[in-house]
């Protein structure tokens, strides 16, 4: 079996949009909990960042990743994020783990 597949990335919300964002991203966590190859799917934030929220993913592969994407709940949560957010996405962290506590 290949290396766990993990992305680490950042959403900057728009001013006072951050928990409304968090929200929706934990709402998403509890969609995956269901969906083939989703490990963990964490939501945080640092307190010097108060427009940051902090999204990270274990997948099995990349693979399982990527079909979460056409998965109608999870394209209906990205809408609902959408406007929430301050500029587009920007690409997050792609890592193969190698291995450690919990994997």
């Amino acid at each position: 079996m290949a290396n766990p597949y993990l992305l680490h990335g950042q959403l900057t919300a728009v001013v006072g949009q951050q928990e409304a964002l968090a929200e929706i991203l934990i709402e998403a966590s509890q969609l995956l909990s269901k969906v083939k190859g989703c490990r963990l799917y964490v939501i945080s934030k640092e307190a010097s960042e108060p427009q940051a929220v902090y999204i990270t993913e274990i997948w099995d592969s990349k693979e399982d990743h990527d079909l979460s994407l056409n998965d109608e709940g999870v394209k209906a949560l990205i809408m609902k994020a959408m406007p929430l957010l301050d500029g587009p996405p920007s690409k997050g962290q792609e890592l193969e783990v190698w291995g450690g506590l919990g994997i």
